[in-house]
């Protein structure tokens, strides 16, 4: 049975094992308030910390993707508390250190422009589809900042140091075939098929064994973030918790037995 909840601009809605989360500011090209900056983080939390949800999808309402932030509005709460605030114990949807971090899998379907934090959300998922008519810019350097979102330490990581600095440095727009290449996304669909396809590989990582879905998330942030030798550190001991489970059992007999897993997370 599907569950949807209308969230004023962030809307959510629950498939099965994954959750939907819309942004729902069409009229507004989709630009980002703090009220709305709120409700994605309630939202991501709500990924978090509902033990039946596997999977989460970020996809966006009307033509475009988001104009980016609404600066006039979040700018100055920005230079007067330091941050991005978000409620108190949600998760930051950036990951930058605005509040908790995720750990369950997040795909992003982006459409028409996609401009600023868009990207950064982008960047902060972990696999990225993008409609053929999308397009990209990181256009913080044209008013008079840069990037606070996380552009300027995740893409170079993604995309390499030159390639990344070519459209930090310039804001120039590029197109998905571009975005394609330096790969900030892995898939371009033809318009209006890119969330489908978001959904459809949701639904694909929610039917794997959970903890061994989050187990890798963690593995991989670990070599990113503290260097590959430390992430080596942290391999047998995480396998050998994994050993351990119902999971890894269940996926053990459906080897044997010829079958998909039934995996609860447990």
């Amino acid at each position: 049975m599907q569950e949807a909840q209308i969230e004023n601009k962030i809307t959510t809605e629950k498939r099965g094992h994954v959750l939907l989360m819309g942004l729902n500011r069409p009229a507004k090209r989709n630009a980002f308030d703090t009220e709305m900056l709120d409700q994605l983080a309630e939202a991501y939390t709500r990924l978090e910390d509902d033990e039946d949800i596997r999977c989460g999808v970020l996809f966006a309402e009307g033509e475009m993707f988001t104009a980016g932030l609404d600066l006039a509005k979040v700018g100055p709460k920005v230079v007067e508390s330091g941050n991005i605030n978000y409620p108190v114990g949600s998760v930051d949807p950036l990951g930058v250190g605005g509040g908790r971090d995720r750990t369950k899998p997040l795909v992003v379907a982006v459409q028409g422009k996609c401009l600023t934090i868009g990207i950064e959300l982008m960047l902060a998922a972990d696999i990225r589809i993008a409609s053929e008519n999308a397009t990209f810019a990181q256009i913080e350097i044209k008013r008079g900042i840069f990037p606070f979102g996380g552009a300027t330490l995740r893409l170079p990581q993604v995309a390499g140091w030159g390639n990344a600095m070519r459209w930090l440095l310039t804001g120039d727009e590029f197109d998905a075939a571009e975005a394609l290449r330096i790969g900030l996304v892995q898939e371009v669909t033809p318009n209006g098929e890119q969330l489908d396809r978001a959904v459809e590989i949701a639904e694909t990582v929610a039917r794997q064994a959970p903890l061994g879905v989050r187990a890798t998330i963690v593995s991989a942030r670990q070599a990113l973030n503290e260097g590959f030798d430390k992430a080596v550190e942290s391999l047998t001991p995480q396998i050998l918790e994994l050993f351990g489970t119902e999971d890894a059992k269940e996926g053990v007999a459906s080897f044997t037995e010829r079958r998909d897993g039934n995996f609860t997370g447990r």
